[in-house]
């Protein structure tokens, strides 16, 4: 077990918990997770800076001495940077015991969780968010069911999916380990000479503006000695956030749930 094991559960559930007071002294388990797992779902299980939260995995409850989680945690999901790890049986064990014991503790104080459940936003009817999608919301136009967003739902759960469709960002894609985040917007900047220099928007504000051009050097220019032009490919997100109804977001989260192929 040479690797980082926290990205081989990332794909295993959806929006970051809480933390919650344990008592429990500390198992094998409980130490083989924290340290090899804790960096990503966090040192109790309950989601970290970039891993799931465990204890509100689907795959997790439907566990059973294992025979969910083992076959996982060793043989990977790499689609979704999700290495495999040949961990000897009795470490396999440990490990599934203490995420079934973190559950099982999260679950007696549902009172004291600070996480938004799939069941809090799951109140919508995906028919309507269908006929939302294809009409009045205008998604059909840039997205595709059986395109870019064939299998949303298994790819997103709860609030990350929520989080997803509302307002897409690097910050809460799925992203490779190791994988460069760009960002996906562009900036053409028209100097007074009339060249024009295109690039990743890298730093805007009332003043300044800056790219980095093709050649991969960071460059800046005062916004008032130049044209700028931006290219958002996610503006219009930004756009719908001030028309959507209630039950529209719950409709569409409603329907995007169902996208899991």
């Amino acid at each position: 077990m040479q690797r980082i094991l926290t990205a081989c559960l990332l794909w295993l559930a959806a929006a970051p918990v809480s933390g919650q007071t344990r008592a429990a002294a500390v198992s094998p388990g409980e130490t083989l997770f924290q340290a090899q797992c804790g960096f990503c779902h966090g040192r109790d299980a309950t989601g970290g800076a970039s891993g799931p939260d465990l204890t509100d995995s689907e795959l997790v409850a439907q566990d059973r001495n294992g025979d969910k989680l083992g076959p996982v945690i060793r043989t990977g999901r790499p689609e979704r940077g999700m290495p495999g790890f040949p961990l000897s049986d009795p470490d396999l064990k440990s490990v599934i015991d203490f995420i079934h014991a973190r559950k099982a503790a999260v679950d007696k104080n549902p009172g004291r969780r600070r996480r938004v459940t799939i069941a809090d936003l799951s109140t919508g009817n995906a028919d309507a968010g269908r006929a939302y999608f294809n009409g009045a919301g205008g998604c059909a136009a840039c997205h595709s069911p059986t395109g870019d967003l064939a299998s949303v739902g298994a790819r997103y759960r709860g609030l990350g999916l929520l989080m997803r469709f509302l307002y897409p960002t690097a910050g809460n894609a799925t992203q490779l380990p190791g994988e460069p985040r760009q960002n996906p917007v562009t900036v053409t900047v028209t100097l007074p000479t009339g060249e024009t220099v295109t690039g990743p928007l890298v730093f805007r504000d009332e003043f300044t503006i800056a790219l980095r051009d093709a050649d991969g050097w960071f460059r800046s220019w005062p916004q008032s000695a130049v044209k700028v032009s931006v290219k958002d490919p996610v503006q219009a997100h930004a756009d719908q956030l001030g028309k959507y109804t209630d039950d529209d977001v719950h409709n569409l989260f409603a329907y995007l749930q169902t996208l899991v192929k």
